[in-house]
């Protein structure tokens, strides 16, 4: 699957800056562009958000790709919040401890991972399940990764969007490029 590249150049201390050109083209490429910016690294792992959506899926693909050609571990991380999303009881004990959220979303993982081994045997595959935010954990990531792979759009509110929270995050701060996979 081939990718657009646009080169992102930073100046002094605009690092969490994207310019016009790099941003338009995320949003409105007709197939997945890469966005080089942060530091360019040859030794760690292409890392994928997983979210069990179809552009996630066809995110999945275009990182296991790289990832094979590059040599490299590809990383599946599915981040999921088992809080209840408000700040104003986050801290209280939740009532209902017979739902197993953990085990629901590592599921929504392994499905996505489903038949991946089968066409590339060889490819060393991590699965990361956490609980809490996908962009301060794939921002984490690209401080050591080759590649970070997102989809345009996830299972957000405002999946009418042409670019999700998460992607728009990464290319405003990860330390590595981007790879933003469309539909």
């Amino acid at each position: 699957m081939k990718a657009l590249v646009v080169y992102e150049s930073m100046f002094g201390n605009t690092e969490e800056l994207i310019g016009s050109v790099a941003l338009q083209t995320a949003t409105h490429g007709a197939g997945p562009v890469l966005v080089a910016r942060g530091t360019p690294r040859s030794d760690g792992p292409v890392v994928v958000g997983v979210d069990g959506s179809p552009v996630s899926a066809e995110a999945l693909r275009f990182a296991a790709e790289e990832a094979a050609l590059r040599g490299a571990e590809l990383v599946a991380v599915h981040a999921w919040n088992g809080g209840d999303g408000t700040e104003l009881n986050a801290h209280l004990p939740m009532s209902y401890s017979t739902w197993s959220g953990e085990d629901e979303e590592r599921r929504v993982l392994a499905e996505a991972l489903a038949g991946l081994a089968e066409k590339y045997p060889d490819l060393p595959v991590r699965r990361e399940v956490v609980d809490g935010s996908a962009r301060a954990h794939l921002t984490r990531w690209s401080t050591t990764a080759q590649l970070i792979v997102v989809g345009s759009r996830g299972h957000g509110g405002f999946t009418g969007l042409l670019l999700g929270s998460v992607v728009q995050h990464l290319l405003h701060h990860a330390d590595c490029p981007v790879a933003v996979v469309r539909p």
